[in-house]
């Protein structure tokens, strides 16, 4: 299944449900009053967030999503059956956004999250409610409001702990093979990945994370060059950033260096927050030259970079120091826990119960 990590969707939450118009007719009872019952409330959309979906390719099929109408009140002060609720199961990881205005409703990174997106429309009155002393025979009612109505964008943000960065052919699709039981296409040819990749990496018992890996950029990516940058937003969950850069690139006028500069630079122009991302350098490839070569072209690759940083130097291809690099991925991670997302942006100010839905 092709990978989709944006989609559009349409949600209208139920109408209310008419008021009645009704009066007592009873024996013995000679004078009776109205009794027309209000109408029920419509049925409001909600979206959770579920564990399984990795992808938001089924919104391609269902766009639209329509809540349940209430039904209209009836006599003898009997309220309207309140239309069901529908919940639109979406992948953790989710952000929501309106698109006509561009607020964003919620971000759902938690399982059994729930946002509400439209709210059902209210029932209308019954006759009874507008009784009074001075119009002890109402004849009117209410009509039921109508629901609401959205057009909703969603956005995947995969959950990792590590991302890989680099150009086209740094050896991230090989590093993520060699560390994990993701299968990832790899060629000799530029951007064999056009999708984030996930694969989970032991690094001993009960001890494991997440590590994506996300096509490569080049100059411009911000601009639209390339893949652009439409799959950085897949990093920003992230807790540490491995820079791969390739030691012995197919063409000799490559400068590993430069190439090193213009993913940072891509990184500033996508959003800040990542660029200040914890970064580790990677130098990748180091079986495709002797030893004190590869000593000495990492050692002048940090000076240029005047990299202050860790740096590891590995081969993706044998696995050669990529036991080292995922036990100090490890360590660093259980030093750094993942930092709860904020309540407040899926649950009711103040509400402190998970089961309540959010209101955007």
């Amino acid at each position: 299944m092709k990978f989709v990590d944006e989609a559009r969707l349409k949600v209208q939450a139920g109408n209310g449900g008419r008021g009645c118009v009704s009066f007592r007719r009873e024996k013995f009872v000679p004078f009776g009053g109205p009794d027309g019952g209000d109408g029920g409330h419509g049925g409001s959309v909600y979206l959770r967030a579920v564990e399984g979906l990795n992808t938001l390719a089924d919104f391609r099929i269902s766009r639209t999503y329509k809540g349940q109408n209430g039904e209209g009140g009836s006599g003898n002060d009997c309220t309207g059956h309140g239309g069901d609720d529908i919940y639109v199961p979406i992948p953790v990881g989710t952000v929501v956004l309106d698109r006509d205005t561009g607020e964003q409703l919620g971000d759902l990174a938690t399982e059994g999250q729930i946002l509400l997106v439209a709210k059902g429309g209210k029932g209308g009155w019954g006759n009874t409610r507008f009784k009074s002393s001075t119009n002890r025979t109402p004849r009117k009612s209410g009509l039921g409001l109508p629901g609401e109505k959205r057009e909703l964008q969603l956005e995947l943000k995969l959950i990792a702990d590590v991302g890989l960065l680099g150009l086209p052919n740094a050896g991230k699709s090989t590093l993520i093979r060699a560390v994990s039981s993701a299968r990832p296409k790899v060629a000799d040819y530029p951007f064999t990945t056009l999708y984030p990749n996930l694969g989970v990496v032991t690094a001993g018992p009960g001890r494991s994370f997440v590590m994506a890996d996300i096509p490569g950029l080049i100059e411009g990516a911000a601009d639209g060059a390339g893949l652009g940058i439409r799959f950085l937003k897949h990093l920003q969950r992230t807790r540490v950033l491995l820079h791969l850069i390739d030691i012995a690139p197919l063409d000799p006028d490559v400068d590993p260096v430069k190439g090193a500069r213009t993913i940072v630079a891509e990184l500033k122009k996508f959003a800040a927050d990542l660029a200040a991302k914890e970064r580790w350098l990677v130098i990748n490839k180091i079986d495709l030259v002797e030893p004190a070569e590869a000593q000495r072209r990492a050692k002048e690759i940090v000076r240029r970079l005047r990299w202050k940083g860790r740096v590891f130097s590995i081969s993706g291809a044998t696995g050669a120091g990529t036991v080292v690099l995922k036990q100090a991925v490890m360590e660093y991670l259980e030093a750094h826990p993942r930092k709860a997302e904020r309540a407040a942006e899926v649950t009711a100010a103040g509400a402190g119960e998970e089961s309540q839905p959010a209101r955007y």
